[in-house]
C-alpha cells in the first residue's frame, strides 16, 4: 500500500494536496480503493458548492458498496475530475493522480494528517 510523503491525509481516507494554481486537489487513498474494489460510479460535489470537514460531500460505489466522501476542509469546491464521470476505474489504476475534486479552503488548512500520521491510524 502506498502512502506518498508530498500529500496530507484526513482520517476518512481521502488525500489532499495544494495545487500550483492555488486550490486544492483531493482523492481517495490507496487504502480506501482497495477496501472499496472496483468502483463503478464517483458521484463529487457540485461545483460552487461550499463544503463542511468531516461531513459527507459525495459518493464512491464499486462493485462491492457504497462509501461517502468526507470534506476535508471547509471550502468551496471549485471543479470535479471530469474523466471519472466515465472512467471511475482511474482511481483503482493510481489512486494518488486521479483526484475527484478541487477546493479552495475557506482558512488555512489544519487538522490534516502527514503520511506517518495516517500510516500510524491505519496501523
Amino acid at each position: 500500500m502506498k502512502i506518498p510523503e508530498h500529500l496530507q491525509y484526513t482520517a476518512e481516507h481521502l488525500w489532499v494536496r495544494p495545487h500550483e494554481d492555488g486550490y486544492w486537489l483531493a482523492g481517495i487513498t490507496d487504502y480506501a480503493q482497495d477496501l472499496l474494489g472496483d468502483i463503478v460510479y464517483v458521484e463529487a460535489p457540485k461545483p460552487g458548492s461550499h463544503i463542511t470537514a468531516g461531513q459527507p460531500c459525495g459518493l464512491v460505489e464499486s462493485v462491492k458498496t457504497g462509501s461517502d466522501l468526507h470534506a476535508p476542509l471547509n471550502a468551496t469546491v471549485i471543479a470535479i475530475n471530469e474523466a471519472l464521470q466515465s472512467t471511475p476505474e482511474n482511481i483503482n489504476d493510481k489512486p494518488y493522480d486521479a483526484w475527484i475534486f478541487s477546493f479552495q479552503p475557506d482558512t488555512e488548512p489544519t487538522g490534516l494528517l502527514s503520511a506517518a500520521e495516517y500510516q500510524a491510524l491505519l496501523g
